[in-house]
């Protein structure tokens, strides 16, 4: 079973930064995209970046210019520079990864747990 566990976080003001942490382990995988989610309390979980195995990033138009994501495949991590916060950034974000097991050969969507991140204005 493969998991992902989130790092960073926290509460930051505006026009701070912040960034976030997230690492895959397991056995037998190897992961198509991984991301960022966030959802912020009564809205529906919105993408806010990926990136592919192949080195290809999109982003949330809300952030582009102001985030960055890196990933890197030997350490089946990805990470999320978050700079000039606003306090509509505020939201859980989650992990994300498109895992491709080995040995059976399937594929499924895991999350992380979930970190907080507050921007205060």
């Amino acid at each position: 079973q493969v998991q992902l566990v989130e790092s960073g976080g926290g509460s930051v003001q505006a026009g701070g930064s912040l960034r976030l942490s997230c690492a895959a382990s397991g056995r037998n995988f190897v992961i198509n995209a991984m991301g960022w989610y966030r959802q912020a309390p009564g809205k529906q979980r919105e993408l806010v970046a990926s990136a592919s195995n192949g080195g290809r990033t999109d982003y949330a138009d809300s952030v582009k210019g102001r985030f960055t994501i890196s990933r890197d495949n030997a350490k089946n991590t990805v990470d999320l520079q978050m700079s000039s916060l606003k306090p509509e950034d505020t939201a859980v974000y989650y992990c994300n990864a498109e895992i491709v097991d080995t040995a059976w050969g399937t594929w499924s969507d895991r999350w992380g747990q979930g970190t907080q991140v507050t921007v205060s204005s």
